[in-house]
């Protein structure tokens, strides 16, 4: 039984996964209440098998990662992302960043980014929401109504709970139930394509390197974990060919994985066995309706190209809070539209152009054809040559980019 259920929550919140949890933790850093709600026993989604991914937590989040004591809780399980280097297949033209130098929105020594199994996250987000006392997890349990109104939401749950609050926060996913029932279209797509994921074993260490290695087919990262030897892979293949691929057997499997390392890991072996995920397309026309806001994939989801997914999710987060946060500081109805447009402005445009430059850097480097690849080659080369446009995209891969909620910048309220 949650421990706070005796005071009406500031915000109900549906969808406590990864950036639903965060949601929740970061409006408690402003001293705002929250309901969780989600149909998952949560115990379940740390199980090894309920999701083997791995992610990159870029150098912004891993920031309010601090704020939230949320790094702490994840210390030795992550591995720092030193440097990332991106070519056009294994030809000479590569960009190298090295995040040790501080440059594109970073300081002497951080790394780019964090690599951590997502289980680990779920594990110290679920930890850090059960300690949290302004935070009520209502899991499982699901939705049976959602009335939204000029004076306020009501939630009936499946176990007969009522909550009652100003502002409801969608964070339930790509097929967003909430967003479809407020009547926010969504632009989405499929890509023709499907990520292979999985660890491997190799002989050399990573030495905290992650590689971007574009082909035809689709980009191939190899993404540093502990311990030095370890790596995760997101191989993208055409959609029609995923399944022949994993029915390979295991020796014929790495050996096509192998082909594409270029062997400069040396020998290699499956450490976890891979799974597989459709790729697509999606961005809501608007991120707020009527006492209602949208994060993460609820709002966006797109190509994992750049690794920048749930870090999209994860700066919604530190957004949301921090406009809420402020507008119960000052005494405002949270679920005003006044409040939720300074939301919509800020995460908006930024999400929009994240979403479609990885669209086109993606159809970009799956364009044929000798002369396309000797331009990709050459444009890698001149961003590594111009010192504004190399911190640039560097400040992208670290999530350091345009206005900054605190929280992202490592401040808690």
């Amino acid at each position: 039984m949650p421990s706070g259920m005796d005071e009406t929550p500031d915000v109900i919140l549906i969808g406590g996964g990864l950036v639903g949890m965060t949601t929740a933790l970061a409006l408690a850093a402003f001293g705002v209440r929250s309901a969780v709600v989600d149909t998952a026993d949560l115990e379940t989604t740390v199980a090894s098998g309920f999701d083997g991914r791995a992610t990159a937590i870029a150098s912004a989040s891993w920031r309010m990662f601090e704020a939230l004591g949320l790094a702490e809780r994840l210390e030795g399980l992550d591995c720092p992302i030193d440097e990332i280097r991106v070519s056009e297949g294994l030809g000479r033209h590569s960009l190298h960043f090295d995040g040790r130098t501080g440059t594109g929105g970073g300081v002497a020594g951080e790394p780019l980014g964090h690599m951590l199994e997502n289980r680990h996250i779920r594990r110290a987000l679920i930890d850090a929401g059960r300690e949290e006392p302004l935070i009520d997890l209502y899991a499982p349990d699901r939705t049976t109504d959602i009335e939204r109104s000029a004076h306020g939401v009501t939630v009936r749950l499946d176990s007969g709970q009522v909550l009652k609050a100003p502002l409801l926060v969608a964070a339930d996913g790509r097929r967003s139930r909430i967003r479809e029932e407020a009547g926010i279209r969504a632009a989405r797509w499929q890509y023709r394509q499907t990520a292979i994921v999985g660890m491997i074993e190799h002989e050399r260490p990573h030495e905290n390197v992650a590689f971007e290695i574009f082909y035809p087919a689709g980009p191939f990262a190899i993404l540093p974990m502990l311990p030095g030897t370890r790596s995760a892979i997101v191989w993208t293949v055409p959609a029609k060919e995923a399944d022949a691929w994993l029915g390979l057997p295991e020796r014929a499997l790495m050996a096509e994985i192998d082909k594409r390392i270029g062997g400069f890991l040396g020998m290699t072996r499956m450490a976890a066995p891979p799974a597989s995920y459709p790729l697509g397309f999606h961005h809501a026309e608007r991120y707020t309706d009527m006492r209602l806001a949208l994060v993460g994939d609820a709002a966006h989801g797109i190509h994992p190209i750049a690794g920048q997914g749930l870090n999209m999710g994860l700066r919604d987060a530190a957004a949301l809070a921090e406009v809420v946060g402020d507008g119960v500081r000052l005494g405002l109805d949270i679920g005003e539209t006044e409040v939720l447009a300074r939301y919509q402005r800020w995460r908006g445009f930024d999400n929009m152009a994240v979403s479609v430059s990885t669209d086109v850097l993606n159809r970009l480097f799956g364009l044929p054809g000798e002369t396309m690849k000797h331009v990709r080659g050459l444009g890698l080369s001149m961003v590594g040559r111009v010192p504004p446009l190399k911190n640039f995209f560097m400040a992208e891969a670290r999530g350091a980019s345009g206005d900054l909620p605190g929280l992202l910048r490592g401040e808690r309220p």
